[in-house]
């Protein structure tokens, strides 16, 4: 994780609305960089000063009632209103509480589901292979890699080995994304480790490429399944994957 993206996250992470493995990188982050750390730190205060200060002033009764005097003195001829006072109030507040609900189902949420996701990926890719835990099973056979997963998912993902066209099958394990148990396939190309993460579809997700952290990611529906690739490899190759998994 880079500055510019540690600066994006800073208060989410300060609101508690990070997941555990972007909480964790971040946290990983603040430790090596002093700039971001000293950030953190002010925000963090900021925000402890603005609970703790005594920000609110209540009018003493006297000057409630002077202004009150001056406003009938400003208009002492002024007409009834066609609408009851309390009417009034009533219809204000209402339109007060519906701009409200209004501006909270409008308003963005930081940050979207999609870029959630995409992020949680990577971290994923990006903890499997510092924390050497790249595979639980590793096996180039699918028939030794596929039974592996029974009993431990509530699916039986496609496993398959394309070692024949340059993209070797070394192995899988358990993974975890969008809070559910997901099967991680991990293929080699080269010198490139891939991880695609496979979970039973909800509905279409459309085929799409992006960068993301120095990663290519890629997503798409196939047979069923919701398909997620992320590796260091040129996304013109790891789309060549992409397009096996598809068929």
């Amino acid at each position: 994780m880079n500055c510019a993206e540690a600066r994006l996250l800073l208060h989410a992470h300060a609101d508690g609305e990070l997941d555990a493995a972007n909480s964790l990188e971040f946290g990983r982050h603040l430790k090596s960089c002093a700039a971001c750390a000293a950030e953190d730190a002010s925000l963090r205060a900021l925000r402890t000063a603005l609970r703790s200060a005594d920000l609110n002033y209540r009018a003493p009764a006297s000057l409630r009632t002077d202004v009150r005097q001056f406003v009938r003195d400003l208009e002492p001829e002024a007409p009834r209103p066609i609408v009851p006072l309390q009417w009034l109030w009533k219809w204000l507040a209402l339109g007060l509480a519906a701009t409200a609900l209004a501006v909270v189902s409008l308003r963005p949420t930081g940050i979207s589901e999609h870029d959630t996701q995409l992020n949680e990926v990577v971290a994923n890719h990006v903890r499997s292979l510092q924390a050497d835990h790249l595979m639980d099973v590793a096996s180039s056979d699918r028939h030794t890699v596929k039974p592996w997963f029974d009993g431990k998912l509530d699916f039986a993902p496609d496993v398959q080995d394309f070692a024949a066209l340059n993209f070797p099958l070394i192995g899988g394990r358990l993974d975890y994304l969008d809070g559910r148990a997901v099967a991680g396939l991990v293929y080699r190309r080269n010198k490139h480790l891939i991880n695609v993460f496979v979970w039973p579809a909800t509905g279409p997700m459309k085929h799409e490429t992006e960068a993301r952290r120095g990663f290519s990611v890629i997503r798409f529906t196939a047979k069923g399944m919701h398909y997620c690739l992320v590796s260091d490899l040129n996304p013109t190759e790891l789309e060549e994957l992409a397009g096996l998994l598809e068929k």
